[in-house]
């Protein structure tokens, strides 16, 4: 039986900077991207956060109908959240707007609300989520849903430039990152929280920190490097496929996501697969990396796809 993933983070605009100086918008945002490329892997899928009623806010609500995302609560009068994205030599920096916005226009109970009726399923947050004094409506979400038998995922995605005050942003990370059972983060989120020069070669050890916390599913990304994944004591590590790189916006949402849904879409016999996960997600992220923006592939291109 198919596990349900509900997702709670972030839906903005990425105003993506052009070489002429003007702002082309992509519909995006970590959890967001991420709730697409499951749902286009064949998960079951639903976006707890609200949209805005304004024209950015329609055409992602649209999106994720065209996706199989279900969307959960009623829309917010609050414009939708933006960022400016700088992309130099495929890497992508971000500045963001996310005062008074659609996304932020929710709370605990009216998630924990929709959660409680439903059969136990997957739910991921992450990303801006948990920046102060946000994650503390993540945290009581997260223990409540924890409380109900639900699993938690987290994709860690810091973003040190959205922080008034850097310490008490990586503080609350970690109190989220302690709540996972499942969780996501790159060789520059590791920096941030403290583990020195992350690589493959160390990912084991590093591994070991979440583990004792109670996380049993583990994916370390090293960009250009590759990525390193243990699920339930199994691991495997995989380079990155080689393509035409547009850019790599979305990409470590594309990857999560196509993890969580191999979990979801199958959730016996889950350590046996774990270097085929893993193969899988990184060929869905190098796919979403030929392409401009964060734009996920389905199952079928994924599964053509020959490394």
């Amino acid at each position: 039986m198919t596990t349900p993933l509900f997702v709670l983070g972030e839906a903005l605009m990425d105003c993506v900077a052009q070489p002429d100086g003007t702002l082309r918008p992509f519909i995006g945002g970590s959890p967001f991207n991420m709730a697409r490329a499951a749902a286009l892997r064949g998960a079951a899928v639903a976006f707890l956060n609200p949209f805005s009623t304004d024209r950015f806010g329609m055409l992602m609500a649209d999106q994720l109908n065209h996706d199989g995302v279900a969307q959960i609560l009623p829309s917010s009068r609050l414009p939708t959240s933006l960022a400016v994205v700088q992309v130099t030599n495929g890497q992508p920096s971000y500045g963001f707007y996310r005062e008074g916005i659609a996304d932020r226009d929710y709370t605990p109970d009216q998630v924990l609300a929709a959660l409680q009726n439903l059969a136990p399923g997957v739910l991921h947050t992450g990303s801006l989520m948990l920046v102060p004094p946000e994650h503390t409506k993540v945290l009581a979400v997260l223990q409540g849903a924890k409380a109900l038998g639900w699993t938690v995922s987290v994709d860690v995605n810091l973003r040190p430039k959205l922080a008034a005050n850097l310490p008490e942003y990586v503080a609350a990370v970690q109190a989220v990152a302690a709540l996972a059972d499942w969780l996501k983060a790159s060789d520059e989120d590791l920096e941030l929280l403290g583990f020195a020069s992350p690589s493959r070669d160390n990912a084991p050890q590093i591994a070991q920190y979440f583990a004792a916390q109670g996380t049993s599913r583990i994916a370390l990304t090293f960009g250009a490097q590759g990525a390193w994944l243990q699920v339930d004591g199994q691991t495997a590590q995989q380079d990155v496929p080689r393509v035409e790189v547009v850019d790599t916006v979305g990409a470590g949402d594309t990857f999560w996501g196509n993890c969580v849904a191999d979990w979801t879409l199958q959730p016996a016999d889950a350590a046996l697969r774990t270097a085929t996960t893993l193969r899988n997600a990184m060929s869905a992220a190098a796919i979403n990396c030929t392409r401009a923006g964060c734009q996920p592939p389905t199952w079928a291109e994924t599964n053509g796809r020959k490394d």
